[in-house]
Parts: C-alpha cells; sequence; structure tokens
C-alpha cells in the first residue's frame, strides 16, 4: 500500500531514543504500521515479541488503536510496538469471503458517519440497514450521509430515508458539486474521531477531499456497466484533522456480513424499537409471527416503518442460521 502524503503533513520533533512514548495508529499494511506521536510525527513500526505472536491469534492489531512504543537501540530508526491499549469502541463486521471471526475496521470512534449515495450508485435502504445496526451493536453513534444529492429532486432524495428520520437518525444531505450540507457536517466532525463507511462509489473520499481539501484522497469513475464503484480506498486510513480529531476513510464494501450480535440484543440495534421492547403479550417475543406483539402492531398501524421492520426480520434469520 502506497503510504498517504496526508498523514506526513503536520510534522514535529522526533521523541528522544530511550523512552517509551504514545501514538495512535493510523495505518497499515504487511506488518508495518504508520503510527502518528503526539508531536504530530508519524513513524514506521513494527509488532514486537509478545504481540507479534499475538497478532497471529485473537489479536488484531487495527488503525485507530492506541499504542505504546519504543526505539531499538541496536537498530537505528526500527520502532517497535509494545502495548496495545484497550479499546474504547470499535467498528467492526464480519470477515468477508465467507470466513468466520470480525474484522476490526477501525477502533477507538466516537461516531461512524454512513455514506449512502442519492444516484450513481442507486441507494438500497436494507443495506443501509446493515450498517446501521453494525453501528448500533458497536455502541457508536451513527450519522447518515446522502451525497451526490445534485443528481436527484430534493424531494426525492429526503423520500429515499424517510423512514430512518423517523427511526431517529440525524441525516445529511450533502453535494459536493453545489456545497451543499457539507459546512454542517464540517462542523459534525471537529474535535471527534469519525469514519466515514459505506458501499463504493458513494463519494466517501470525494466527500473527505471537498471537506478538508489538504487530503487529496484518490477517486475513481462509476462505472456505468454495472452502477458501482471501483474501490479507491484498499484500508481504512485515519487522517489527523485541522483543529483536532481524526476522520478515518474506510473501504468500500459491498459485502456487509453481521457478527457477534446475539439474535436476542437485534431488536435493541433498531432505536424505534427500543420503547416498545417489553410491551408484547409474551416476555420471549422474537417479533417475527407471535400475536399481540408490540413491535408488529407498531408496523400495522404505521409507526414503524415496515421496510425497517422487513430489514429486522431478515437480519435475525441470518443470526439465527
Amino acid at each position: 500500500m502506497t503510504r498517504d502524503a496526508s498523514l506526513f503533513v503536520q510534522q514535529g520533533p522526533m521523541p528522544p531514543p530511550d523512552h517509551a512514548v504514545e501514538g495512535v495508529v493510523v495505518q497499515g499494511t504487511g506488518g508495518v504500521w504508520d503510527v502518528r506521536l503526539a508531536s504530530g510525527s508519524v513513524v514506521s513500526a513494527s509488532l514486537r515479541g509478545r504481540l507479534k505472536h499475538e497478532a497471529h491469534g485473537a489479536l488484531k492489531l487495527a488503525v485507530g488503536d492506541r499504542v505504546r512504543l519504543s526505539w531499538d537501540n541496536g537498530d537505528p530508526g526500527a520502532w517497535f510496538i509494545t502495548d496495545i491499549h484497550e479499546r474504547t469502541s470499535k467498528l467492526a463486521r464480519r470477515a468477508p469471503g465467507g470466513a468466520r471471526g470480525e474484522r476490526v475496521v477501525v477502533a477507538n470512534l466516537d461516531q461512524v458517519l454512513v455514506v449512502f449515495a442519492a444516484a450513481r450508485p442507486e441507494p438500497h435502504p436494507r443495506m443501509l440497514d446493515r450498517f446501521l445496526v453494525i453501528a448500533e451493536a458497536n455502541g457508536l453513534h451513527a450519522r447518515i450521509v446522502v451525497n451526490k444529492c445534485d443528481l436527484v429532486p430534493p424531494e426525492a432524495a429526503r423520500a429515499l430515508f424517510a423512514e430512518h428520520v423517523a427511526a431517529g437518525y440525524p441525516v445529511h444531505y450533502t453535494s459536493v458539486k453545489t456545497g451543499e450540507g457539507l459546512e454542517a457536517l464540517r462542523a459534525e466532525l471537529a474535535g471527534r474521531s469519525s469514519a466515514l463507511s459505506g458501499p463504493s462509489g458513494v463519494g466517501k473520499s470525494s466527500l473527505m477531499n471537498e471537506l478538508f481539501p489538504g487530503l487529496k484522497l484518490r477517486t475513481a469513475a462509476i462505472s456505468d456497466s454495472v452502477n458501482k464503484g471501483r474501490h479507491t480506498t484498499v484500508g481504512a486510513v485515519l487522517h489527523p484533522l485541522p483543529g483536532g480529531g481524526f476522520l478515518a476513510d474506510t473501504p468500500g464494501l459491498r459485502e456487509v456480513g453481521l457478527w457477534g450480535i446475539d439474535p436476542a440484543e437485534l431488536p435493541h440495534c433498531f432505536p424505534e424499537f427500543v420503547p416498545l421492547l417489553g410491551s408484547c403479550r409474551f416476555a420471549d417475543c422474537l417479533h417475527t409471527v407471535e400475536p399481540a406483539c408490540a413491535i408488529r402492531d407498531a408496523v400495522e398501524r404505521g409507526t414503524i416503518a415496515r421496510g425497517r421492520y422487513e430489514s429486522y426480520v431478515k437480519l435475525r434469520e441470518e443470526l439465527a442460521a
């Protein structure tokens, strides 16, 4: 992976080589990780000793991890990661390609911004629900960003995501071409650790470039033949923001699998369900076929969107399987 030059814009003095320092992993590949120190310097480091052994087991270092580093006096210029601090949060999904286990995309986030396009590629609300459930299951505040709003009439963009507004999610309508919604979105990122997630081709990198021009991220056009974007981000990269905070650009995902979610906890991942939980006739109600189910009754009354409920049923079947 080519190192991102934007990571090295703010360079500070190098720390003395005779003591441990703290840093944040901003990107990595092939066992070499770029770590940003408090001074603003970015150093390349590898795992050492116990951590290197554990990396082949349960422990997986991820972008966003807070780590401790030390200098190898016997090899000038060599830094090693000696400790990984406990995570406060993580954005994780099922490992792709049918593999078991989770893939931590970014660690230690305050919020995740799920980006979909108003058009090109056409948005799929049920796929959006998958992203939102992953955020909820990981305890992350989620915002929805509807990008490319210049491609459709304003009322059409808002109609596509009306059920998510009704569910309580903040929705930002943006356009890189016209500048719509960018200032408000930039204000929500200031001073926070955030990640942009979503399918390929929705304009995440273009959006980041417009929000923070110094990033100069690579972008690519949409393929007209398949109406899908081409991957321009091959691994998560954490970018320091002017005035504080970080913003992670993540690879476009075409496969969004759930992992580590107890089916019994899935209703809690739908915010509009939560006030009604405990109101069903049966304490162990699955909210699928049971009579006198408060969730199903709300769907029939129209106070819970039928599409959102259908997402719940499909995801519950997937988790049970």
